[in-house]
């Protein structure tokens, strides 16, 4: 038994509970105790299941991509490198398992954008700044509750590069180097996808919202 996997199950509940990700990956991979997995599970069944709602669209596709990525993490424990961190592998893992749910269900659909009004309330504020900042009000004002169709729509056309990093970036919250991780690509193209993203969706909102002539 490693040090880990020991000390593990010498601490309490609430022992366990701090200890990283890393570690509790660490040790059911070394002990295969079923209560470690289940822990590190625990922390991530929501975001992850939002991550996929959103990102599918469907929530029958969403649940079977979620079960295939959890499934994943415990097929490929022994393969996770212990210098790196476990959130981006994990979001990788459940990246891919959304593509291939897409593909054997030969659609593709775009995220929903439903929130709760306090969720939306404090996400539109700032939805231009967390993508790349100095970008046009009408954006802000697009993802807003009553705009939620027309942002569905639009992001959709984008296609699935700028759809990803929009996703993992600002509904997602993660940095631009997780985010580069997760798809294998530069950070410096995950700044430019976003960047282009933005651009696009403000050309589409004015022309789409550009006063009559009438």
């Amino acid at each position: 038994m490693s040090s880990t996997t020991a000390a593990v199950h010498s601490a309490s509940a609430t022992e366990s509970d701090e200890l990283s990700d890393e570690a509790l990956l660490a040790a059911y991979r070394n002990s295969g105790d079923r209560t470690l997995f289940n822990q590190l599970m625990g922390r991530y069944q929501r975001e992850i299941y939002s991550y996929l709602r959103r990102y599918i669209g469907s929530t029958e596709m969403a649940e079977d991509a979620f079960q295939g990525t959890f499934l994943q993490v415990h097929l490929k424990c022994q393969q996770f490198d212990s210098s790196r961190r476990f959130r981006p592998w994990l979001y990788a893992i459940a990246t891919n398992q959304a593509i291939d749910v897409q593909r054997r269900n030969k659609r593709h659909r775009m995220v929903s954008l439903d929130r709760t009004p306090n969720d939306s309330e404090q996400r539109n504020a700032s939805w231009a700044e967390k993508l790349v900042g100095g970008t046009p009000d009408p954006l802000a004002a697009a993802a807003s509750q009553e705009n939620g169709d027309w942002m569905k729509e639009s992001i959709s056309s984008l296609g699935q590069p700028m759809q990803q990093v929009i996703q993992l970036v600002y509904y997602q919250g993660l940095k631009y180097r997780e985010a580069a991780e997760i798809l294998g690509i530069p950070v410096g193209t995950v700044k430019s996808r976003l960047h282009a993203a933005v651009q696009r969706l403000g050309v589409m909102w004015e022309d789409s919202h550009a006063p009559s002539d009438d």
